[in-house]
């Protein structure tokens, strides 16, 4: 613990803050507005040079968030390197980074309402990254029984449409989820702070296909597995989606991330045109 420097550094990670806060504070037009039922799943695209917002609209509510490159979904959030990059835990002006061999920026978060959470009593902060979505294999694992609306499931569901199946449903970011390891080193889940109107935003910087899961813990203030366990149904609510087109002149000298500018072949000899033939 303490203050131990972080092992990624470098000016890469650094971000233009002033031009992020201008987009948050800035004018903006809403492009589009809907809601996610509890339980279930939705997937939509944001486009670049957009901002989405997410909002717990009547109670605390755990959202699992997936992202792909909406013109190429074998681009997509790279939870583990945002970690590493990034937090654990992210906030305004972290970023949201892809997978190899891309390595850019998908998002940055521009306003998060719970910025000024954690660390609490029990090293609980929010916006988690470490751990992953509930799904029904685990479930059956630890429970024996099925059940076909955990966040995996929903996520499934939600890019159906969209040409992608459970093999593309990845890591996930857990918006408005408190966790944190505990002295065993163990993954705990705390209840959800949000209150209504809490919101989490983020900027597009590449065309974006996003899907939500509205976790069918709810809240997380009952437990999903042990002997206190019980149906959470009670402790859930819908998270409202907003998609907004910022305001002409705010995206002024901004371009989309150029995708990681390696471009050799990992130590592998590329083939000559002449090796082969009969001599």
């Amino acid at each position: 613990m303490g203050d131990f420097p972080s092992a990624y550094q470098g000016p890469a990670l650094a971000v233009d803050r002033e031009f992020y806060t201008g987009l948050a504070e800035g004018g903006r037009e809403l492009v589009e507005r809907f809601e996610v039922p509890i339980r279930s799943g939705r997937a939509w695209t944001v486009p670049r040079g957009h901002l989405c917002r997410l909002v717990t609209v009547d109670g605390p509510q755990v959202g699992d968030l997936n992202l792909w490159n909406a013109n190429d979904p074998r681009e997509r959030l790279w939870a583990s390197r945002t970690r590493q990059l990034q937090r654990a835990h992210v906030s305004t002006f972290d970023r949201l980074w892809s997978t190899l061999p891309f390595l850019r920026p998908l998002v940055t978060v521009t306003a998060d309402t719970l910025a000024g959470y954690g660390p609490d009593e029990h090293g609980g902060r929010v916006h988690d990254l470490l751990g992953t979505r509930c799904d029904p294999y685990v479930n059956r694992l630890l429970t024996g029984e099925d059940f076909d609306f955990h966040c995996h499931s929903n996520l499934v569901r939600a890019v159906l449409p969209h040409g992608l199946t459970e093999f593309d449903v990845h890591d996930v970011l857990n918006v408005f989820q408190c966790t944190g390891l505990n002295d065993e080193d163990r993954y705990f889940m705390k209840a959800c702070p949000a209150r209504p109107g809490d919101f989490f935003e983020f900027f597009a910087e590449l065309d974006l296909l996003c899907a939500l899961s509205t976790c069918p813990g709810g809240d997380l203030s009952v437990p999903l597995w042990g002997p206190d366990a019980r149906d959470p149904l009670d402790t859930c609510h819908p998270i409202g989606v907003e998609v907004y087109r910022p305001a002409a002149g705010l995206l002024e000298g901004w371009r989309p991330p150029e995708r990681a500018a390696y471009r050799n072949l990992h130590g592998l000899r590329a083939p000559v045109a002449s090796e082969g033939k009969d001599r």
